[in-house]
């Protein structure tokens, strides 16, 4: 597995084979993906130590240093039920289906939608996840890099579940973004350097419980999550708008829709259009329990929707998944592609045949209702 250097958010703190996606769009030549995870052990790796120039306004050109970096993302991620007794079976190996899919990417991110802690009382709310530290052994031992905790469940044990979650992002030395001790780190980005190019990585959730949305949002001397709702989509464009001189490539994972939902709502689209134009190049999210489509909105590549990825819930179209795959030099979209897979066991397992090329398809034609194009 690649390494690359992580620098992590102040305070805290994704095919199958080659077969089984389909390339969706191509600009510029670029090297087709590795087929497993052997090969990806082979990738140039990113440099090694302190990187400075992660944080470094510097003129750069469009496409940064040249070198093109791949990017995986998965959806909803938490390890409740039958997973649970799983986790703690095998953390390192529990999500070892999907592995090779998550560990060719030089980053790889989830949306992680639980509390990390055994202790404090639960919201009033019909559901409540919470997960053992273990949970990032197992995003780490799958090949994924940084997870977003931006999302409806990650205060769902309250003040004293949310200081575990911060506490064990530390010990655990695991990158999240979009939860943080007060709001300057919980809008903050993780920051990473691969092959010279700059990448920032920012999480939001659009999505808070009424009663829960004063409480769980990060404020000055207040932990909690980075939020799109009433003056936080102000904010968090202009973290993206203020960390642009400073990065070649910009990433904004949101927790965004409403559930069951095949199509982006109005709130969606106005959320992603105001990020695009903030200067965001990749923007993806999650939420919905259904895999939304995705394509290019002017120069910014958005996926409305990746559905759950580890999930107990796993019947009909919930079971639906898959890894979003991105190819990016710099501000440019080389290409994307989608790698479908299926939920079984709880667990993604990516599909291959007929099926991964049925599933693909699918994926593509869910973009006639986005406003997205090819």
């Amino acid at each position: 597995m690649r390494r690359v250097v992580w620098s992590i958010v102040v305070g805290v703190v994704v095919a199958a084979s080659a077969i089984a996606g389909i390339a969706l769009t191509r600009r510029d030549p670029v090297p087709p993906p590795a087929s497993d995870a052997a090969a990806a052990a082979r990738r140039p790796r990113p440099s090694t130590g302190p990187s400075s120039s992660s944080t470094t306004t510097t003129t750069v050109g469009r496409r940064g240093s040249g070198s093109p970096v791949t990017l995986a993302f998965g959806g909803d991620v938490h390890f409740e039920g039958h997973l649970r007794a799983a986790l703690l079976a095998n953390p390192a190996g529990v999500l070892a289906p999907v592995a090779p899919v998550l560990s060719r990417a030089d980053i790889a991110m989830v949306n992680l939608e639980t509390a990390i802690t055994e202790r404090g009382s639960p919201a009033p709310k019909t559901y409540t996840f919470r997960a053992p530290a273990a949970a990032f052994d197992a995003l780490r031992g799958a090949g994924v890099d940084v997870a977003t905790m931006a999302n409806n469940h990650a205060v769902d044990f309250g003040p004293v579940g949310l200081a575990d979650t911060l506490a064990a992002t530390g010990q655990k030395g695991f990158p999240v973004v979009g939860i943080g001790a007060d709001d300057s780190a919980a809008y903050a980005p993780h920051r990473v350097n691969v092959r010279g190019q700059r990448i920032a990585v920012f999480g939001a959730t659009d999505v808070l419980d009424d009663n829960l949305i004063t409480a769980w949002t990060a404020a000055p001397g207040h932990p909690g999550l980075a939020s799109t709702k009433g003056p936080g989509l102000d904010r968090l464009a202009a973290a993206v708008t203020a960390e642009r001189p400073r990065a070649d490539t910009i990433v904004v994972y949101l927790h965004w829709g409403i559930e069951g939902q095949t199509c982006p709502s109005p709130r969606q689209k106005e959320v992603a259009q105001r990020l695009a134009a903030a200067g965001a190049d990749v923007i993806v999210g999650a939420h919905t329990h259904r895999l939304q489509g995705g394509g290019r909105l002017v120069a910014s590549l958005v996926a409305y929707g990746l559905g759950n990825f580890v999930w107990y819930n796993e019947g009909g179209p919930r079971g639906a998944t898959g890894i979003l795959e991105v190819t990016v030099t710099g501000r440019d979209i080389d290409s994307y592609r989608w790698v479908p897979a299926r939920i079984t066991g709880g667990i993604p397992r990516p599909l291959d045949g007929p099926a991964a090329t049925s599933a693909a398809e699918a994926w593509a034609a869910s973009r006639s209702c986005t406003g997205l194009v090819p």
